[in-house]
């Protein structure tokens, strides 16, 4: 059975109308946000249990729980056309570290993305330390998981998709590039870059100039960077 855990997570599931079988909270735990867990979940009639936090943390596979987990929580991933037109994808190049592509959920939907698009081998899926880490915008968020990510860029260059790829040997500063739309960002794994056959498949190379002497950025901040100064150009940049 899947399990979910962490205060934010459980909280946008619950707002989200999100199927749940049991919320379980620590014995002894408590506070505000705890409490508004506890309350949607009888609004919703799910069920809530009061368990040992030994018993959690072999359920969520880590103490890092924040003192509750939800059972039955289950993510299912969008339809590449259903997203297509909704606005801009950012398309992630073999992301392996959960945390990062986390990170990058949050921030795509945190800046008006339509969805995060990831290969279905050699890439991190979406997990609990995936969710924990986007603090609930996966339930706002769509996750596309595609099988080739090169035939993904085809079809949306097909439907007129102009494609960005982050890369620090990029011959165009991202804060001079003229967006158009619509768009897609290609981001790379961490300490490997894009892969040279979707390089080839990007329109535009972008490169963040860095005034210190680290080579390049978390991919997480860099798609941070990017996908905020497209959004600080009013989302329809020309």
């Amino acid at each position: 059975m899947p399990v979910l855990s962490g205060i934010h997570p459980i909280t946008e599931a619950l707002r989200m109308g999100r199927p749940l079988d049991r919320v379980l909270v620590a014995q002894g735990a408590g506070g505000p946000r705890l409490q508004n867990i506890i309350d949607l979940a009888r609004r919703a009639d799910v069920p809530i249990r009061f368990e040992p936090r030994a018993s959690l943390d072999r359920l969520a596979g880590t103490s890092a729980h924040q003192g509750v987990v939800a059972l039955g929580a289950s993510t299912k991933y969008a339809d590449l056309d259903t997203v297509a037109s909704k606005g801009p994808l950012v398309i992630l190049d073999g992301v392996e570290d959960p945390h990062n592509l986390g990170a990058i959920i949050r921030t795509a939907h945190a800046a008006g993305a339509a969805a995060v698009v990831i290969p279905e081998r050699r890439a991190a899926g979406v997990t609990d330390v995936v969710a924990k880490a986007a603090a609930g915008a996966l339930e706002h968020l769509a996750v596309v998981r595609v099988t080739n990510i090169n035939r993904t860029l085809e079809q949306i260059k097909e439907r007129g998709y102009w494609i960005y790829g982050l890369d620090e040997r990029g011959t165009q500063d991202y804060d001079r590039a003229a967006y158009n739309a619509p768009c897609a960002f290609v981001v790379g794994a961490e300490g490997k870059g894009l892969h040279e056959q979707v390089r080839r498949h990007c329109d535009v190379l972008l490169r963040i100039p860095l005034a210190g002497k680290i080579a390049s950025l978390n991919v997480s901040v860099a798609a941070g960077i990017v996908l905020f100064e497209w959004k600080r150009r009013g989302s329809n940049p020309s």
